[in-house]
């Protein structure tokens, strides 16, 4: 894998990068960024948590001027919740570039919306419903774009979203780069592919399915905030002959290692800034046993072989699961047994069950270890060390004393003197890291109501028929997609009654959530007729 400052970036964009802390590419990146640099379609095949949005988003920031005053590059997302998180990730891109982005979906009042594009934004991130819905108030014009990103293609298209991705794409000037990233290649994908991509360069990252069946693995859900005195308290507990501890920037690094020093810890730092001499030092010492714990990006670790390596500690996940299985390998090497903890935050489980289901290994949930267990570890630990010594038959010449103690002494007290002094207490000072922001991976939640189905509504998507109006019951009305579409049996949303109308009315003209029907809008639903009827389906509503 390269690292950013070998793809020739702005100075802007890559202190932005470097600033996030992130030192080399995942392997989408790897292969996406170069194309996407110079200008050529693209579609690329890679999952959810693989480094995707960086993928599209870094040669985009990297070629649009700030001087641009126009909305010149359109990043498409099936969900709402993608598109605010693939927002806030240009936004950290951008964030010494000065570039201006904005999340455009359903479910966000559409006039702040309209007073945020006067900012003149140059990114636009956005739902395609949404998205019409501002093409058709004249609010968003695309005949400025030249970059378009479809992200999760896929999901899109299975939303029922490709009549109105076609109908934005014929908007856009035919003399623009379109990537499309998918995790899958259906033949609708292919087919909207052939359509509006021209000559694409396919790029495809598939994880691979790896197992270490002589490592075993763990995590512990804690908290960012909790993290260090976690680690402490696992490091007493476990007491590893050799462990790497993996932090997610060159900063985690630098303050995990510092940490664990004023704790009393035996342990270095190891990542991309340090000097060659001193990455040689840290590992003479590492390797020699003069520290026991090395902290370590993954791309200080990348080539590290280090024999007697017996745990692995994930304090920050990484990014993609290749990742993963690259760090718990420096452990359980050469036939023997290793042993790999993961630090997970609660709103990392998501990417940790990606983790899981890519690598097709249960990694198993363990408590936090509590202090009575940290103790106990340590005094485990040092009661074998003195066990050691007294099967090598190495402290003849300690005798003397020992003999004169005891005369003086009850050997119990004398013994446990020992082995207090031998343990040695943990300092107590106090340590806070930086927090580093969590990885996500994208979750979809169905809208799951009493009657069994994926959300309320009749059998039809835009031409309903008959059903109750009752929403939480075997509903009629039709929430309407991104706030556009009523459609359905029954009239809009529905009442708390249980009388339903006999159909809504699909006007996707001003994105009011359908205000403007026929019939009654009494708790009975709104009668009237759908413009666009379309086969029966039950729809995803309000992406």
């Amino acid at each position: 894998m390269k690292t950013f400052a070998e793809f020739g970036l702005e100075p802007k964009v890559l202190q932005a990068i470097t600033e996030l802390g992130f030192e080399e590419s995942t392997p989408i990146q790897d292969k996406s960024i170069p194309i996407a640099m110079t200008g050529s379609d693209m579609i690329g095949q890679a999952q959810t948590g693989t480094g995707k949005t960086a993928a599209f988003g870094i040669p985009l920031i990297n070629k649009i001027p700030t001087s641009e005053e126009r909305i010149v590059a359109l990043i498409m997302t099936p969900t709402r919740e993608l598109a605010i998180q693939v927002a806030e990730e240009i936004g950290k891109l951008t964030r010494y570039k000065g570039l201006r982005s904005l999340p455009i979906y359903g479910g966000q009042e559409i006039g702040r919306q309209i007073r945020a594009l006067k900012k003149k934004p140059q990114i636009i991130i956005g739902t395609p419903g949404r998205l019409l819905d501002h093409i058709n108030r004249k609010t968003i014009r695309l005949e400025d774009v030249r970059t378009v990103v479809l992200d999760e293609a896929d999901e899109m298209l299975d939303m029922g979203f490709m009549e109105d991705i076609q109908s934005i794409l014929k908007l856009v000037p035919d003399d623009r780069q379109t990537m499309l990233f998918s995790a899958t290649m259906p033949p609708n994908i292919q087919k909207l592919a052939q359509q509006f991509l021209k000559n694409p360069e396919h790029v495809s990252v598939i994880p691979k399915q790896v197992t270490a069946p002589l490592i075993d693995q763990a995590y512990i859900e804690v908290h960012e905030r909790q993290k260090f005195e976690a680690l402490s308290r696992l490091l007493d507990m476990e007491s590893p002959e050799l462990a790497i501890i993996f932090g997610r920037t060159k900063r985690r690094v630098d303050e995990l290692s510092e940490g664990l020093q004023k704790r009393g810890y035996s342990a270095d730092g190891l990542h991309g800034d340090l000097s060659q001499n001193q990455r040689d030092n840290v590992m003479r010492k590492f390797r020699d046993g003069s520290i026991d714990v090395l902290v370590a990006t993954d791309v200080a670790a990348r080539g590290l072989d280090v024999s007697g390596v017996t745990h692995v500690i994930n304090f920050d996940l990484p990014q993609d699961p290749e990742s993963y299985v690259h760090r718990i390998g420096r452990t359980g090497r050469a036939g023997k047994e290793g042993t790999a903890w993961s630090f997970v935050t609660p709103r990392e489980t998501d990417h940790l069950h990606f983790i899981e289901k890519v690598t097709r290994q249960r990694i198993s949930r363990k408590p936090l270890p509590s202090l009575a267990e940290a103790i106990e570890g340590k005094q485990r630990v040092t009661a074998e060390r003195i066990l050691e010594t007294v099967s090598n038959e190495e402290s003849s010449e300690y005798k003397g004393i020992a003999i004169q103690l005891l005369d003086q002494y009850d050997s119990v007290h004398l013994l446990a003197a020992a082995i207090k002094l031998l343990t040695g207490e943990k300092k107590d000072i106090n340590v806070e890291l930086t927090p580093e922001e969590p990885l996500r991976a994208k979750k979809r939640k169905p809208d799951i109501r009493s009657n069994g189905r994926r959300y309320s509504g009749g059998s039809s998507f835009n031409n309903g028929g008959s059903g109750s109006g009752n929403r939480s019951s075997n509903g009629g009305g039709y929430r309407g997609r991104d706030d556009r579409r009523s459609g359905g049996g029954g009239g809009y949303r529905g009442n708390s009654s249980n009388t339903g109308g006999s159909g809504g009315y699909g006007n996707r003209d001003n994105g009011n959530r359908n205000r403007s029907s026929e019939g009654r809008s009494s708790s009975e639903g709104r009668s009237g007729e759908s413009r666009r009827p379309k086969s029966s389906s039950e729809d995803y509503v309000n992406n």
